[in-house]
């Protein structure tokens, strides 16, 4: 299907490509991986013949459809659906002729032609794929202008997905998704009729769409079997052996470079000397495969607050006092909490990011946040708010005035900004070094909660890695959106589902979640509800829910009361068992053993009853929470 051979492409001094081979067979779904700024999209332009190599050739089988998403989001009065089925320009041309047509002969050969593409499922195919991708059947209907940026980026996907092309090129298709659509496309595509060349750096999508990963590093492609864990697996193995490789024969030059130096200048010796500078001249070096430099995220252990930081108390919270966005949320942040906000885009979680940052008030109810509270709240408009003008050590010096410049550039460093990178200007960075610079700028005061909405849009796979162990190393609690299924699943252990007007605990994994949504659409399909009856339902269950929660919740606060008693109970008896265990103690009076001794017993009987106060709270939680789900389950 494609064959990339000896490709050299340059961008004034600099090759992306130089000498870069490929081949490509058709049917086969391949991932394109490597770090930001290799050339990934280029390729994709290459291919699509948008630019032309230098040296070298791209072809592509002949005859073949190509399928690449426009750079620009479309625009105009037309709706999604009618943009979606114009996208498949034959079928648009054979309804064109048929409209105009005279001759019955030519008239019953065109009603053949589209008989043979399916033309008459087509507006139910481009509705599916539309409804996959999050637009409601009224949302379809609507022009392409009333809608967002990121909402005609998925008009675009759309587009290149109905006309099923023979060769299908996406750069980043889930950049513009929720984690509810990039689902939907994850099994989509994992049955896709034809050949995929994917950019993407969603390690999950990699994982579980494609079956063989191209790498471009330095100009040169290199193509392995299985998804992406596969990948980076032979990649270390591939390494380690290379590095095995240099250090042999670095060991073997020294010998042989330690014999010319020792005999070179006996008469004996002087032809087999110079044999050995013969053959060290040979001696081609192993390229350095590994050591490259890894970017990290060190982010400061936060001062503690008492529990729980953030409380919603029968909450509502909107854009205009009398249409709130969620109602009757009743939930509380905790330290150390780990939590995903779920639900499609349009059903309020951004709302309920920004109400936890403290950027809305709420319009009803109650919410409540310890004292000495630091957020840190990052938006998905976040990067643009960075100041151009300004190289990053100047952004960052102006957030740490009191700061001295080796302290400002020690703290960039923690957020893998080197001296010379520091110096650069901000509109000459990447997308993913504006990430960690914001980063850098949000965390500098020691949040307590870091709030983050789609950090990784424009970070690749070995950054989102990074962040990853930033993330998993952070001490304070987190409140994560995103659409990437790996950075959930490492990250966080719990998750709240906004949606239906309001916020609650999911108690299932992403797996039943995606169960759950499958479950929906095929039910919507199976039989649509009326609106009227659909909106009561739902009043309803919002209804039973809030009744629950307010049951269940001061049992939840009892329950975390006692285990936090517990624990600080046990932590004063770790202390005190650390004294009595430091021989010296024994050198010396008897009285501060007998007093030590004395507070141990005391704590061993408290310990006792907060464990048998504990049980019986949690006891209570679980009774309360097994009846709820046989009420209201």
């Amino acid at each position: 299907m494609l064959h990339i051979q000896n490709l050299v492409y340059r961008v004034g001094e600099r090759a992306l490509f130089d000498g870069a081979t490929a081949h490509i067979p058709a049917g086969h779904r391949v991932g394109l991986v490597g770090s930001n700024g290799s050339g990934k999209t280029t390729l994709l332009r290459l291919i699509d013949r948008q630019i032309l190599p230098s040296s070298g050739s791209v072809r592509v089988r002949q005859k073949s459809r190509l399928g690449l998403i426009a750079q620009e989001a479309p625009t105009g009065q037309l709706s999604p659906l009618e943009a979606v089925l114009a996208a498949d320009k034959r079928c648009t041309e054979l309804i064109r002729r048929v409209e105009t047509e005279q001759d019955p002969a030519v008239l019953a050969e065109l009603h053949d032609q589209l008989l043979d593409i399916d033309a008459h499922t087509a507006p139910s195919r481009a509705a599916a794929i539309l409804a996959g991708l999050g637009f409601e059947e009224q949302a379809q209907h609507r022009p392409i202008d009333s809608f967002s940026g990121g909402w005609r980026m998925r008009i675009a996907l759309a587009a290149v997905l109905f006309v099923e092309p023979d060769l299908l090129l996406l750069d980043e298709p889930t950049n513009h998704l929720d984690l509810e659509s990039a689902l939907w496309l994850e099994s989509y595509l994992k049955s896709y009729p034809h050949t995929i060349l994917m950019v993407s750096h969603d390690r999950h999508l990699l994982n579980n769409v494609v079956e063989r990963i191209l790498h471009l590093h330095r100009g040169t492609l290199q193509m392995y079997r299985g998804g992406f864990d596969d990948f980076e697996r032979a990649r270390h193995e591939r390494q380690a052996l290379a590095e095995a490789q240099q250090a042999k024969q670095e060991a073997r030059r020294r010998e042989m470079q330690r014999f010319v130096d020792r005999f070179r200048a006996k008469a004996t010796k002087a032809k087999q000397a110079q044999s050995r500078i013969k053959a060290l001249a040979r001696m081609s070096p192993i390229s350095q495969t590994v050591n490259e430099r890894r970017i990290s995220f060190r982010f400061p252990e936060p001062p503690r607050c008492s529990s729980p930081l953030i409380k919603l108390d029968r909450l509502a919270v909107g854009y205009e006092p009398d249409r709130p966005v969620l109602e009757e949320v009743h939930l509380s942040v905790y330290n150390e909490d780990r939590i995903a906000l779920l639900g499609a885009n349009g059903n309020g979680k951004t709302t309920m990011a920004r109400l936890l940052a403290g950027q809305l008030l709420p319009s009803a109810g109650e919410i409540t946040c310890t004292k000495k509270l630091k957020v840190s709240y990052f938006a998905q408009d976040q990067l643009e708010r960075l100041d151009v003008r300004l190289t990053a050590f100047e952004q960052m010096r102006q957030a740490m005035p009191d700061e001295t410049p080796s302290a400002v550039r020690a703290w960039l460093g923690r957020f893998g900004f080197e001296q010379q990178k520091a110096e650069v200007s901000v509109a000459g960075l990447s997308g993913g070094e504006k990430t960690r610079l914001v980063l850098a700028l949000l965390t500098y005061e020691r949040p307590n909660l870091m709030i983050l909405d789609e950090p990784t849009n424009h970070l690749d796979v070995d950054a989102r890695e990074a962040l990853i162990m930033g993330l998993c190393e952070y001490k304070g609690a987190l409140v994560l959106i995103s659409h990437d299924r790996h950075l959930i699943e490492t990250t966080v252990d719990q998750l709240w589902l906004v949606r239906d007007g309001t916020a609650e605990m999911y108690h299932g994994d992403l797996d039943e979640y995606r169960t759950l949504l499958l479950d929906e659409r095929l039910a919507r399909r199976a039989k649509p509800r009326d609106k009227a009856d659909k909106k009561q339902t739902r009043k309803e269950e919002r209804r039973q829910a809030a009744q629950s929660r307010a049951r269940i919740a001061p049992l939840t606060k009892a329950a975390a009361l006692a285990e936090q008693q517990l624990a600080d109970l046990m932590a004063r008896r770790e202390v005190l068992d650390a004294e009595l265990a430091d021989p010296a103690i024994y050198s010396g009076p008897s009285e501060p053993i007998a007093e030590l001794n004395r507070q141990k017993v005391e704590l061993t009987s408290k310990i006792a009853v907060a464990e048998e106060e504990w049980l019986e709270a949690q006891s209570a939680l679980e009774e309360a929470l097994g009846d709820g789900e046989d009420k209201f389950g």
